[in-house]
């Protein structure tokens, strides 16, 4: 038996694979998986749930024409592998390598870019309006998964794909977050009686002999609606067939040979299909297998026992959720939001001590927001964990519903700042200034884990309105003040240029202040603790004196903190030498975050070679 060599690019010779050839290269995909993985890091549960399914989509469907849309897209390595990328996994989500999601700039075969989660049916609805507008011709895809059906969106997407009528195939993949109910043996036998290849054979011809005549057709509709009526009481699918798709399922994920048929049948049907595809997450990897949660996002591990490599230390996320938990311990109105983060957000032992003051609405930021500003109206202290990148999903909200109104709803921004291995739809640089154009928003970044306290507390007990706190992802770096009380604070003095930053920023400030004092400059290194509203006093105070300003920061260029800064010297009449350090006004890439730093001038060598450019200095060392 001759298994295809996977390194090529996409070949139709995919389609020419046998059951037993496609379940043999199933098993090297998944052995390819884990081995990549574990000296990568990355998505392996989700991938490994989703090899047959992603084999059977390539058996049937030529993705450089096709378009197979990914929701999250954190399945879709047997994906990359099979499109031409196989030889590059082991660089995958590393700096200058291939990216962990899709990623249209890497292959053809990608169809959209994906890192959010619920737009996938939307997206692929919009390809297959404009494929019918413009009189073209392939097939329209949508991969998703139950986490990601738990979002608005999602049924948004749903409700107009069903009625436009056109031809679409939304694959739902199920992997245990129990979508439908458990509907007993009956419904099981029934459902594996509608996928059978002489089923859909003798229904496929029935449809087009029955539509040749009036008569025909008349019986159709008859028999179609005893048939549906049957259904709908028997079978998991009445809310999608009310939407206007052709449901079809459930089907083992697993079974290639089957997957393959009713992929094959789908493929025929003029109409919106939706496939109901059961799988299991860590599929072929029994730590994965018994423990998906932990290796849904994984750091490298050992490829034989699934043990990490390292031991990982306290960070941000674990800090917030001990001292919420200690918080809430003294106030019975403090409650916590979710947005199905749980353990990302370190709210794990949160959510055991306190179940009834704990709320997970699933990948729905929206409604976190909305219903923590009901919660807020009502007299709660409700506060809402979240990555930055996906607040912005909720800016509706915090306008119209916290804001407008002055709730106090604390936000604690996680992942606020650049992520690393994730790349542009990850990377927290944009909340400085979509939170700052909230009214009545007060924005505070602490600098280390006592900060962090701190900060949470004043945020819960002592301010009014909606509060964000937004950290970091990680550890702290040496700097591990304890204040956070105060607006701003000089930590360092001196006379030749004033250095300010906030965040873990400052760690890489300090250092640029030590390499310049070896060189002859005294820099002055002003922290900012409250970004909105933003109280420039000692900067002002500190470009009096020294005429120079380097504000560096991990947040895009516009709307950031360097250029409100600037802003307001002007205003107040102070000109001043000005170098604004940020990410740019584009996308940063996935890579270490060492090494982002190093390309953008944000780290302490960065900043101290454009701290002696704009003085005008060598940069020789004395």
């Amino acid at each position: 038996m001759t298994v295809p060599n996977i390194k090529k690019q996409y070949d139709p010779i995919l389609s020419r694979l046998t059951d037993q050839e496609g379940e043999v290269l199933c098993a090297q995909l998944r052995r390819e998986l884990v081995e990549n993985v574990s000296k990568t890091g990355g998505h392996l549960a989700s991938n490994l749930g989703a090899v047959e399914l992603t084999v059977a989509l390539h058996r049937v469907f030529d993705t450089s024409v096709d378009r197979l849309v990914f929701d999250v897209g954190h399945q879709c390595y047997t994906h990359k592998i099979l499109t031409g990328r196989q030889e590059k996994m082991s660089t995958l989500r590393q700096y200058g390598g291939i990216a962990g999601f899709p990623k249209p700039g890497e292959s053809i075969h990608d169809a959209f870019i994906a890192g959010h989660a619920s737009n996938s049916v939307a997206v692929a609805l919009g390809m297959a309006r404009a494929r019918t507008m413009l009189g073209e011709d392939y097939k329209v895809l949508a991969l998703i998964g139950d986490g990601a059906l738990t979002g608005g969106l999602a049924y948004e997407g749903l409700s107009n794909a069903g009625e436009c009528g056109c031809q679409i195939l939304v694959i739902l993949n199920d992997n245990g977050m129990s979508i439908t109910p458990n509907v007993g043996g009956v419904a099981d036998h029934l459902a594996k009686q509608r996928l059978k290849p002489q089923y859909l054979t003798f229904k496929k011809h029935y449809r087009r002999i029955m539509n040749a005549t009036a008569v025909g057709r008349a019986v159709y509709r008859v028999t179609h609606q005893v048939k549906q009526a049957l259904k709908q009481t028997l079978l998991p699918c009445s809310m999608f067939e009310d939407m206007g798709f052709h449901y079809l399922g459930p089907v083992d994920g697993h079974n290639l040979p089957l997957l393959t048929r009713i992929l094959r049948y789908a493929r025929e049907l003029d109409e919106p299909v939706l496939l109901h595809v059961k799988t299991v997450k860590g599929k072929g990897f029994l730590p994965a297998e018994e423990n998906p949660d932990a290796f849904h996002g994984v750091a490298p591990f050992d490829s034989l026992t699934g043990k990490l490599n390292w031991t990982p230390g306290d960070n941000y996320s674990a800090v917030f959720g001990r001292t919420l938990t200690r918080l809430a311990g003294q106030d019975p109105r403090v409650c916590a939001i979710t947005a199905a983060m749980t353990g990302g957000t370190g709210l794990e032992k949160y959510s055991q001590k306190f179940p009834d003051r704990f709320f997970d609405v699933g990948i729905a930021e929206g409604c976190a927001a909305a219903m923590a500003a009901g919660m807020a109206k009502q007299g709660a202290i409700p506060v809402f964990a979240v990555y930055s990148t996906f607040l912005q999903r909720a800016y509706d909200m915090l306008l119209h519903d916290a804001a407008i109104d002055n709730l106090h709803v604390v936000f604690g921004v996680d992942r606020a700042g650049l992520v690393g291995d994730d790349g542009e739809t990850h990377h927290g640089v944009f909340d400085t200034a979509y939170l700052d154009s909230v009214p009545n928003m007060t924005v505070l970044s602490p600098s280390s884990f006592a900060e962090l306290e701190v900060m949470l507390e004043r945020a819960l007990f002592r301010l009014e309105g909606p509060v964000a706190i937004r950290y970091p992802r990680g550890g702290e770096g040496k700097y591990v003040g304890t204040g956070g009380e105060d607006p701003a604070v000089i930590l360092r003095w001196g006379s030749d240029i004033t250095l300010v930053g906030y965040s873990t920023e400052i760690n890489d400030i300090l250092q640029a202040a030590d390499l310049l004092e070896r060189r002859g400059v005294q820099a002055e290194v002003v922290k900012l603790n409250q970004l909105t509203p933003l109280v420039p006093d000692l900067v002002e105070l500190s470009v009096r004196k020294t005429g120079t300003l380097l504000v560096a920061e991990e947040q895009a260029a516009r709307g950031g903190v360097g250029q409100r800064l600037a802003a307001r010297l002007e205003i107040a009449g102070l000109p001043a030498r000005t170098v604004l350090l940020n990410c740019g006004e584009g996308f940063v890439p996935h890579g270490a975050v060492s090494l982002l730093k190093r390309d953008l001038c944000l780290d302490g060598e960065g900043i101290m070679k454009k701290t002696l450019e704009v003085l005008g200095r060598g940069q020789t060392e004395t």
